[in-house]
């Protein structure tokens, strides 16, 4: 199997707006235009390869790791040229998958993520697209 290119680095924010304004600093890169995702209850941008994840409410996925853990690292996104075989693949190798199916990320891309608890603790997004 071909190695998988790392498609971004997550990295969970209080404030997109904030957090870009550092992140432009270190990369050079400009911020992209925030974009929100209701159903996965975020709003994101992208600065270079790293995404800022800013919760959209208090009972949100990234809202809870904001909570536990404070800003930093959220996920490592690999870039699949057929995400739902890679999934099926994964799958029938032993990981346990968060999606079994893909679903719309940003930008149009299809993701899907796998469980920190068969990944060594660090959660996983392959990233297909843009469809």
């Amino acid at each position: 199997m071909p190695s998988l290119p790392i498609d971004h680095i997550a990295v969970a924010v209080r404030s997109v707006q904030t957090a870009a304004t550092l992140y432009e600093l270190l990369s050079g890169d400009r911020c992209s235009p925030p974009e929100e995702l209701p159903e996965q209850g975020v709003r994101v941008a992208f600065v270079g390869d790293v995404e800022l994840l800013e919760p959209l409410g208090p009972d949100t996925t990234v809202a809870r790791f904001l909570d536990r853990t404070g800003p930093g690292l959220h996920h490592i996104a690999y870039r699949v040229p057929d995400l739902q075989a890679a999934l099926d693949r994964l799958a029938g190798e032993g990981l346990e998958l968060i999606d079994r199916t893909p679903r719309r990320g940003a930008g149009g891309h299809l993701v899907a993520f796998l469980h920190p608890k068969s990944t060594e603790g660090t959660l996983i997004e392959l990233v297909e697209g843009p469809v």
